[in-house]
């Protein structure tokens, strides 16, 4: 997470873990949103990387942890119904 810090990622990880929370109808706590949300973040980079789309500021970090968070909730409960 370049140029956002480390209290940055915290708290981008958190919004962009109750964001997806949100949208996939779940609740958790506020660890488990970071947790998704940090997670998520990783996610986000590495498919922002293949298609070759640049992040860099607060706004694209938050919006590719939130989709990276929503795909690794929605694989959850894919792996989890099985």
């Amino acid at each position: 997470m370049d140029g956002v810090g480390i209290i940055g990622a915290i708290i981008i990880g958190i919004v962009a873990g109750w964001i997806a929370e949100q949208v996939t109808g779940r609740r958790h706590g506020l660890i488990t949103n970071l947790i998704v949300g940090l997670v998520g973040a990783f996610i986000g980079w590495f498919l922002a990387g293949l298609i070759d789309v640049g992040v860099g500021g607060w706004i694209e970090w938050l919006v590719a942890s939130t989709i990276g968070a929503i795909l690794l909730l929605l694989i959850f409960s894919m792996v989890r119904r099985r």
